[in-house]
């Protein structure tokens, strides 16, 4: 787990300054996790308030082709630190730039030093909102972004209304309440609404659904179809929750 030293300080102070900071997680692969941490950052930016979003997924980062950026043309400014770019209203990093999109063959302690590295290094000045995008599951990695930032950040679990997925996320709040976290948000992906009841538990806030739609790749991929995305009105019911009183 985490070891207290000046990253995680570095991390807590710049995270404090935030109104808030989204850890998006998912119990599991292929429920959407990374289009819902992208689009919900992207229409939080686009009323203009400051908004970011870290791509925190080392090795197989993914939010760059939601977004339909290229890293290879993502430039950031070094100026003590390192400058979010700018992808529309929207403060962006991904890892991918600096991989070139290539595997980042990193594990265990080594994913989480790189982790807080990132962090710590950012200028995040100004912003207000920060979403964060995680690997699906909950490996080490995970472990050390709630047990030392638990204080300064907020659960966005995401799921789809699958048996096997619903399963796991249980498993997940299970393991996020033993670690002290109050509050878990919970976002239902290609559904219909139906798991308002299955978790309506203390601790547990249900923030909306987004539903299947067959269409989705053309809601992704450039910036002209996140914009233009049928579905837009369902992610922007949750970025009301997310963004109340801004």
């Amino acid at each position: 787990m985490v070891r207290l030293d000046y990253r995680l300080v570095l991390v807590k102070d710049k995270l404090t300054s935030l109104k808030k900071t989204y850890v998006v997680l998912s119990s599991k692969g292929g429920v959407g996790k990374s289009t819902l941490s992208s689009l919900l950052a992207f229409y939080a930016a686009e009323r203009g308030i400051r908004v970011g979003l870290i791509d925190l997924d080392f090795t197989n980062p993914s939010t760059h082709i939601v977004l339909g950026v290229d890293p290879r043309e993502v430039r950031y400014v070094e100026e003590k630190g390192i400058i979010p770019a700018l992808v529309g209203k929207l403060s962006y990093v991904t890892p991918a730039t600096f991989t070139r999109d290539s595997p980042l063959p990193l594990r265990g302690e080594s994913v989480s030093r790189a982790l807080f590295e990132l962090i710590s290094i950012l200028r995040l000045d100004g912003l207000k909102y920060l979403f964060i995008d995680t690997p699906p599951g909950m490996s080490d990695e995970h472990m050390d972004i709630i047990y030392g930032l638990g204080e300064v950040v907020k659960p966005v679990v995401v799921t789809t209304p699958s048996p096997l997925s619903v399963s796991s996320v249980r498993k997940m709040i299970s393991l996020l309440r033993e670690s002290g976290l109050r509050e878990i948000l919970l976002v239902e992906n290609m559904g219909e609404g139906g798991l308002v009841d299955v978790f309506k538990e203390p601790g547990v806030t249900y923030l909306g659904y987004v539903p299947f739609y067959p269409g989705f790749d053309n809601c992704i991929g450039s910036l002209e179809n996140v914009r233009n995305c049928p579905l837009r009105g369902f992610f922007e019911k949750i970025v009301d929750r997310l963004v109340s009183g801004d």
